[in-house]
């Protein structure tokens, strides 16, 4: 079951960030030419694979109760901030990230960045979409590594992310344009709560502490965090209408 999780975790973490990059790459290709966003995404995947390849096997020499304690903390501090993020959109505090608007707001950025030389290879297009595909990765990185390293099974966190690669990668080019019906509040809402979910029980472990159920206390904490989660939608959203009740009054 465990294993089903970090797959999970490591598949739709990958995901949300992959169709944020996804939106980029889309943009500078259509409006800049897909030579400089395919090179400029090429560039920024060998970069990954680097990291990945020198920082993987570090990790693996680490003794793992102090990597859990390291890499549990992290984690929490990680899926705390994506689900905090979602409960405030869930609840209308925040706006729902917009995928189309996005790519809108990119296409017409790059429309108007410089003029386009025929030959050769566009500067402003490989920057961008190496800079975008970059710092999305890094995340992606940061999950595939550290899950794999922490449970001791980096193959099946990186399956992961290789799988979201394939399957978001097969839809944008089916569809050719941003993923804006993939529900991504949805998607960070789940995956705050698995890294939540993780990260508690690793740290836990790392300082010390024998959870009675083993790995399915994961599961419990999981069920947990969401019920929390329901409450806290439902109080925030009960608070704004009590504010914006107040100020029609007051108006």
């Amino acid at each position: 079951m465990s294993g089903i999780l970090l797959f999970l975790s490591a598949f739709l973490a990958s995901s949300v960030e992959m169709v944020e990059a996804l939106t980029i790459i889309l943009a500078v290709g259509l409006t800049r030419g897909w030579r400089s966003a395919l090179i400029g995404t090429g560039a920024a995947l060998a970069v990954l694979a680097v990291i990945i390849a020198v920082f993987g096997p570090v990790l693996g020499h680490i003794p793992l109760q102090p990597l859990r304690l390291v890499v549990g903390g992290l984690l929490l501090i990680f899926g705390v901030q994506w689900w905090r993020k979602a409960i405030l959109r869930s609840s209308g505090f925040k706006a729902l990230h917009d995928e189309d608007t996005t790519f809108a707001k990119e296409t017409e950025t790059a429309r108007n960045q410089g003029a386009m030389t025929g030959a050769g290879l566009d500067s402003y297009g490989f920057a961008l979409t190496f800079k975008s595909v970059l710092l999305e990765g890094l995340e992606v990185a940061f999950i595939v590594v550290t899950f794999g390293a922490s449970a001791g099974r980096l193959g099946l966190a990186a399956l992961g992310a290789g799988v979201a690669l394939v399957v978001v990668m097969g839809l944008g080019l089916v569809l050719h344009r941003p993923l804006s019906q993939v529900p991504e509040n949805t998607l960070k809402f789940t995956v705050g709560l698995m890294l939540s979910s993780f990260g508690t029980f690793w740290a836990a472990e790392g300082a010390g502490a024998v959870w009675p159920g083993g790995d399915s206390t994961i599961l419990a904490l999981l069920a947990l965090y969401a019920l929390a989660s329901y409450g806290y939608v439902g109080w925030l959203r009960r608070l704004k209408q009590a504010r914006q009740s107040g100020a029609g009054m007051r108006a």
